[in-house]
């Protein structure tokens, strides 16, 4: 997704590179609620949750539980009147607490919207600033200044909990706001509000339903039903559309006016009051049935404490010592960040009725199958495996395995089918429970159909991409869509070649050289050669595209030709001939990074500092690494260097601190250099993975790798595979301040190489 470019950093590392400037479910919650106390470790006291929520990382503040539908957490705009598109701001005043979220990216959702007030109703205008605010695991509260109003939200998987104190009034209100959305505008990409119901059960009951359509996906119409419970009646319930507050039990609007509710009542000082907020995609019934499933009592500690325990059992999945406090609350706020989406949705969906897992709010599979997709099949290969059926169920009942998907709708698509790459991941790695052969179906229409809508779902320019070889500049983004394709396609041969498709995997390992098909071996910038050029729909060259960073109409989407030029992560081999072979490479790289063409708040980056490893420089690899960490990662507000994009951010964070990273779709996972001395992540069934760095110190000077083993046995080259380390393993480095030979001699897995990255394909 489009982010918000920062500022560059500027550093000075005791390499060759010496000034380098970078761009830079329900049950499970009920028996977590029920779980006979024993000791355990707190991990959640490590979370951040305002890490990232400053300078475009959007990361969500609130309540939730992982994967949980429901993040009931605040919607703001700033003191100017400038509504976040994501729900939250650091400086700014509070609209209310909305039930649906997104983290790390914006534009949709904030539905069904509570707030708590006193003093004559202003229906249009609730806004308060805030004091005392906090947010953990689990929990938050402000205090609302306006009203004198103490406001606190738990959560579980679809239901969100809220508890306000009040001080004496004869004028207090909780205020629903049907009508209210995030990024609501008259935009293509904007919000529109289609029409609501309330309906008052009640003096302590409300339920209905809100309908909105758009947003960033540009999806259709979504319903989300709602019920209400209060444990205080109201001394006078209320609706209103418009602005006229009347005593009508029901109301409903079909157009853009406001329709919402008023529970009144006379508080005494210091009166607390409880509203259980139940959430459905089915209807009000079924959002009641939520609350009764999840929620049955008032306990809002016991609902805190249950989430807090679900949280703990994901986060003790990594385990750290010798680290910073600043790692520290990073890496276990990242843990956090990567878990918040997509959501389970299962039990609620309402297209189709299905024995499948049902996620939704893959915002955006472009984003996270780099990096989070593959870190949940390591840490959480159940979860991963449940979410991979949700993706082929949605490809049985839509036509296609979505590369975005929010509110039950798949859109946009960005670049490539990814989706593919995401099975593939799972499938060389081995994880268990998917139906790969209807996977290998879905792959193969992504491949061959064109979609009625290019941004909805599938490839666009595909009949030119698989008649001539390339996307020509008759459709947009045509540069990263072929070499993104070409990736995708070596991931549909990986999976035709582990099913005994021998003719399959003959046909896409060859299209997953049509990388090749657009670049031009004679064109320079800035003293290199070989770079992707636009070809025009006669195959004629176009002229070069040398925007920095383009979007939806252009050659390439969200980089430029230093990141898409040299992405081709099945055949890093051959690229690497093309530019020049090894030295001439990793002189381009050095420039790259030099030049700041390197963007770190975008993830087609993400694979460029591990590329010196394919060239036979892992130390050069330890440099960036290193230098990207300690200048774009912080543990404050603006710590996260772009878009958390749904927790890809947060991933890459993780696995370049630890020390290592996945070639998503491959068994491959290349080494870098750890940041930490010793840490693990938990494979599942008592198996861990290992990583120990000696003789690192907390300067990092040390930073470079002297010699390794694994699992005792001398690791000589900087990469291994997946069955190196899935029974659990031990990978031991000898640190150093300078660079030495380790790792140089034999390159990682490409097509053209000695090592293929799975099996023998047919090319």
């Amino acid at each position: 997704m489009q982010k918000k470019i920062q500022a560059l950093f500027r550093c000075s590392i005791p390499a060759t590179l010496s000034m380098l400037l970078l761009a830079s479910s329900s049950n499970s919650f009920a028996t977590a609620q029920n779980t006979t106390k024993k000791t355990v470790t707190d991990y959640t006291h490590n979370v951040d949750p305002f890490i990232g929520v400053d300078w475009g990382g959007n990361t969500f503040v609130g309540s939730a539980i992982p994967y949980g539908m429901v993040k009931v957490g605040p919607d703001m705009e700033t003191f100017d009147g400038r509504k976040s598109g994501f729900g939250y701001s650091s400086s700014g005043v509070i609209v209310g607490f909305s039930h649906l979220h997104l983290s790390g990216a914006q534009g949709k959702y904030g539905n069904v919207l509570i707030t708590p007030t006193t003093g004559p109703i202003e229906i249009q205008n609730t806004k308060s600033p805030r004091t005392d605010e906090i947010n953990h695991v689990g929990y938050y509260a402000a205090k609302l200044t306006r009203y004198n109003v103490k406001a606190e939200l738990t959560s579980s998987r679809r239901v969100g909990f809220h508890r306000y104190t009040f001080p004496a009034s004869d004028q207090s209100h909780i205020l629903l706001n049907v009508a209210h959305a995030l990024s609501m505008s008259l935009d293509w990409q904007g919000q529109k509000f289609l029409g609501a119901e309330v309906h008052v059960t009640s003096n302590h009951e409300v339920q209905g339903v809100a309908r909105v359509t758009g947003g960033w996906n540009r999806g259709g119409e979504y319903k989300v039903y709602y019920a209400i419970v209060l444990d205080t009646p109201a001394k006078s319930v209320r609706t209103w559309t418009g602005d006229s507050l009347t005593s009508a039990a029901d109301t409903v609007v079909n157009k853009d006016t406001p329709i919402g509710a008023a529970f009144d009542f006379t508080t005494r000082a210091n009166q607390v009051i409880r509203a259980k907020v139940g959430i459905s995609f089915i209807s009000p019934e079924q959002a009641k049935q939520n609350i009764h499933d999840e929620i049955p009592d008032w306990n809002f500690e016991a609902v805190h404490n249950a989430s807090t325990k679900l949280w703990n059992a994901e986060l003790a999945k990594l385990h750290l010592s010798g680290e910073s406090d600043s790692q520290r609350r990073q890496l276990y706020t990242a843990m956090y960040h990567i878990m918040l989406m997509p959501t389970d949705r299962t039990g609620e969906n309402p297209d189709w009725k299905s024995s499948e897992p049902y996620y939704d709010d893959y915002y955006c599979i472009w984003d996270t199958f780099r990096s989070s997709s593959p870190l949940l099949t390591l840490i959480s290969p159940d979860r991963q495996r449940d979410i991979i059926r949700s993706l082929v169920d949605i490809y049985r009942h839509t036509g296609y395995m979505p590369d975005a998907r929010s509110g039950n709708d798949n859109g946009r698509t960005q670049g490539g089918s990814n989706a593919n790459v995401v099975v593939a991941d799972a499938y060389v790695k081995g994880l268990k429970g998917i139906d790969y052969e209807t996977a290998f179906q879905a792959m193969v229409h992504d491949a061959e159909v064109p979609p009625a809508d290019q941004q909805k779902e599938g490839r666009g320019g595909l009949k030119d991409y698989n008649t001539k070889g390339f996307v020509t500049l008759a459709d947009e983004r045509s540069g990263s869509r072929t070499v993104e394709y070409a990736y995708d396609d070596f991931s549909i041969a990986e999976v035709a070649c582990g099913l005994n498709k021998p003719k399959e995997a003959a046909l896409y390992s060859g299209r997953a050289h049509n990388f090749e098909n657009l670049w031009d071996k004679n064109m320079k910038v800035e003293g290199f050669s070989g770079f992707l050029r636009p070809k025009n729909p006669d195959g004629s060259w176009a002229p070069p595209y040398l925007v920095v960073r383009g979007t939806w109409p252009d050659f390439f989407y969200e980089g430029d030709i230093w990141t898409y030029s040299i992405y081709a992560p099945q055949d890093m081999r051959r690229l690497i001939e093309m530019a020049g072979g090894n030295e001439q490479f990793i002189r381009r790289l050095d420039s790259t990074f030099l030049r700041r063409h390197f963007d770190v708040t975008n993830e087609p980056g993400f694979l460029l500092p591990v590329l010196y490893n394919y060239a036979g420089r892992p130390d050069k690899t330890a440099d960036i690494v290193r230098l990207v960490l300690e200048k774009a990662f912080t543990d404050n507000r603006a710590g996260i260097p772009g878009n958390d994009d749904s927790g890809a951010m947060s991933s890459w964070l993780i696995f370049s601190t630890l020390g290592l990273f996945p070639i998503a779709g491959q068994d491959v996972y290349l080494i870098s250099t750890p940041s930490i001395p010793d840490a693990s992540l938990d494979l599942g069934n008592g198996k861990k993975l290992h990583i120990v760095a000696h003789k690192l110190d907390p300067q990092g000077l040390n930073h470079y790798i002297q010699s390794a083993t694994l699992n005792g046995v001398k690791l000589d080259t900087a990469w291994f595979r997946h069955n190196q380390i899935k029974d659990g393993a031990t990978l031991e480095l000898e640190m150093g301040p300078a660079p030495s030979d380790w790792g140089k001699a034999v390159p990682p897995p490409s097509m053209s190489g000695a090592n293929q990255p799975f099996c023998e394909l047919h090319h």
